[in-house]
């Protein structure tokens, strides 16, 4: 187990963020978990940690949000994703981080900055069932590699403009399955040994905490707002993983 008290200043912080991002915040908060933790660890040790944090903070979230999700972008998004899972799992360990930071990066940045620039009426279209089917697959595969599927999946969800209960809960569902298949790459390659495990029970406890933490938040925020700080949210963590891609 990890006892470097380094680890557990910044880890406990990103633990309880990462819970208030699956509880209301959105997933593009959680995105900025792993490189955060990456500053103490190795980002591959700090993957692994969460994993099985993140499958915890899943089962709150799809029992808080259990009647409020969108099945017809769920159908879409949920076999795209489990493509995107296989395709990275054949890439593990072939494929640079980095690579993966400054990819999701620059499209997250791109996107917001289009949506502002050229207005919400121009930019903010929805997609169909075939930019469902790319993000789907995006979402599953930076999910995978770094636990960065949130920006993806919230540049195809976002346009949809569902109500802001039922966005989160479709974004729950889908990482639900996403994580819990994403456990079976996770194992074979040996990542999920005693060490990680054992650090990862001793952070656990603070997964429930930071679901309520977002949820609270998410049904006393007025609709607009939280559309707003998602859009700055997912800016924010595109630019965050922009500069480690880059740097």
């Amino acid at each position: 187990m990890i006892t470097d008290p380094y680890f557990y200043l910044i880890a406990i912080p990103a633990v309880l963020l990462y819970g208030m991002s699956k509880g209301g915040l959105g997933p593009a908060i959680g995105t900025i978990v792993v490189p955060a933790m990456a500053l103490v660890i190795n980002p591959v040790k700090a993957a692994a940690i969460m994993l099985p944090i993140l499958c915890v903070m899943d089962l709150f979230a799809v029992w808080r949000f259990r009647k409020s999700y969108d099945l017809h972008h769920l159908k879409i998004l949920v076999p795209a994703g489990i493509v995107g899972i296989v395709i990275a799992s054949l890439f593990m360990g072939h494929l640079s981080p980095a690579t993966i930071r400054l990819m999701i990066g620059i499209i997250a940045v791109v996107f917001c900055l289009n949506y502002w620039f050229r207005g919400s009426s121009k930019s903010n279209k929805k997609g169909g069932r075939l930019s469902g089917y790319l993000w789907g697959t995006l979402a599953g595969f930076t999910s995978t590699q770094i636990h960065a599927g949130g920006p993806p999946v919230t540049i195809y969800l976002l346009p949809q403009n569902l109500d802001k209960v039922v966005l989160m809960g479709t974004m729950a569902v889908f990482f639900t399955v996403v994580n819990y298949l994403k456990l079976i790459p996770y194992t074979i390659l040996g990542a999920l040994d005693a060490a990680n495990l054992t650090t990862s029970l001793v952070l656990m406890p603070l997964a429930p905490v930071g679901v309520k933490l977002g949820y609270v938040v998410l049904h006393r925020a007025p609709q607009k707002h939280i559309y707003q700080f998602l859009y700055v949210a997912l800016f924010l963590s595109g630019a965050k993983l922009l500069y480690d891609g880059l740097f």
